[in-house]
């Protein structure tokens, strides 16, 4: 009896992994796969500023592939890859919270919040971290409640 519950719960695990690895690639903001146009994760923690990662350092959290430049970094996600994961799947925080749209990032345009990684449009003479940042509580609070939707 124990090892038929111990197969269900495996399976179960399994079939709700395979899931959430598939939820997110299909609403991440990816390229092949690959997270933050290959930008480190850690990196605009540990180093304040956006490094582009290697692909010799990649690694897969729940179907999503992130970059990083150093091992210290990989190894650093690796014990908590969801403090690292960009907010919103990686799409422009602004949009998300203004229009519940998913628009594109400069991965060099970023801002920490709380210890999370948010991630803004910058192109065009049209930076939406400056428009984000005139109304952040708002926008968050918007942009947190659109992302739930769209994940869940």
């Amino acid at each position: 009896m124990k090892k038929l519950i111990l197969i269900v719960v495996t399976l179960l695990s399994l079939t709700t992994f395979a899931q959430t690895a598939t939820k997110r690639a299909a609403e991440f903001n990816l390229e092949k796969k690959v997270a933050i146009q290959g930008y480190d994760p850690v990196a605009y923690f540990k180093q304040k500023k956006a490094v582009k990662g290697k692909k010799e350092l990649a690694s897969t959290y729940e179907g999503v592939i992130y970059y990083f430049s150093s091992q210290a970094n990989k190894d650093a996600f690796a014990k908590s890859p969801s403090s690292y994961e960009p907010q919103y799947g990686g799409w422009c925080a602004y949009a998300m919270g203004a229009n519940n749209e998913k628009v594109e990032i400069d991965p060099e345009t970023f801002k920490i919040i709380e210890g999370k990684l948010y991630l803004f449009y910058n192109a065009y003479f049209n930076n939406t971290l400056k428009s984000w940042n005139k109304d952040e509580t708002n926008l968050k609070k918007k942009a947190d409640t659109n992302w739930a939707k769209i994940i869940k």
